[in-house]
């Protein structure tokens, strides 16, 4: 016989149910189409570029086929909360990485930001904030920016990069002169060929102890912002990004990756000041 009542007191257990079911038919299906979107080749390709410094931004060789930097630990640790393989495409500058943003060869990068960049690709969270200057040649007489910006004088930046873009702007009379990789600036300033080369101060400090003679200037021109980016138009890659890098830099694991790459007495900063 049919009792309403002990129908009624049955609905907040089948409704449970429904919901329960739901939830474990629609998670796995959200999950997938993030995958799809995020790794489509089954791995999270990290786009990282290359100098023999490292740092925030910066990545480094190590034995073949291996590379360490702040943003190898951060796309490990990505790839391995997704449950996909990583995989680190190479480049010589952020400004390939920027070129190659709709080309469907890298998944996600951290890299620095600007204007022209925000065009061609979408931003999560910043996680760096770096002062830009510039490095002298040996026994150059050059001591700051007015006695740096003078006809004549030569100055070196990374290609199609923000900091580059930057010391354009900023020096009215010195040349300022793109090249593809850190590696050929560095031969330049220690043959003597240019006469300084802008980039982060962290970077032009650790080429500093490489290269007797030569001097950091005090002064910074630029401050660089660093964050985690995506092609176009991949709004749960970047949902996602934005979020792994947020509990990133409030869990620890930000921190941990500087203390990794040679970064314990850097500060993590998140804001320009």
């Amino acid at each position: 016989m049919f009792h309403p009542s002990l129908f009624e007191s049955s609905l907040p257990a089948m409704a449970g149910l429904i919901l329960g079911i739901a939830a474990m038919t629609t998670m796995p299906a959200s999950a997938d189409a993030l995958k799809d979107e995020i790794a489509p080749t089954g791995k999270l390709r990290v786009a990282i570029a290359i100098s023999p410094a490292g740092g925030a931004f910066w990545s480094i060789k190590t034995e073949p086929g291996g590379y360490a930097g702040v943003p190898v630990d951060l796309g490990k640790e990505m790839a391995a909360q997704l449950g996909v393989p990583v995989e680190y495409v190479v480049h010589n500058n952020s400004g390939q990485i920027t070129d190659s943003a709709s080309s469907k060869t890298w998944d996600v990068t951290f890299l620095p930001k600007d204007p022209e960049r925000e065009g061609k690709m979408s931003f999560g969270p910043i996680y760096e904030v770096a002062d830009a200057t510039y490095i002298v040649k040996p026994n150059s007489t050059v001591t700051n920016f007015a006695t740096l910006d003078q006809p004549g004088v030569k100055v070196a930046a990374v290609n199609n990069t923000t900091t580059m873009r930057g010391a354009i702007a900023h020096l009215k009379n010195a040349k300022v002169t793109g090249y593809q990789t850190y590696d050929e600036i560095f031969g330049l300033l220690s043959k003597g060929e240019i006469d300084a080369f802008a980039l982060s101060r962290d970077q032009l400090n650790a080429m500093a102890k490489k290269i007797p003679g030569t001097r950091v200037l005090d002064e910074t021109f630029k401050q660089t912002v660093t964050a985690v980016a995506v092609p176009p138009n991949h709004p749960q890659s970047l949902a996602f990004a934005a979020r792994f890098l947020t509990d990133a830099i409030s869990n620890g694991t930000l921190r941990k990756a500087y203390d990794n790459n040679g970064l314990k007495d850097t500060p993590i900063r998140t804001q320009i000041r």
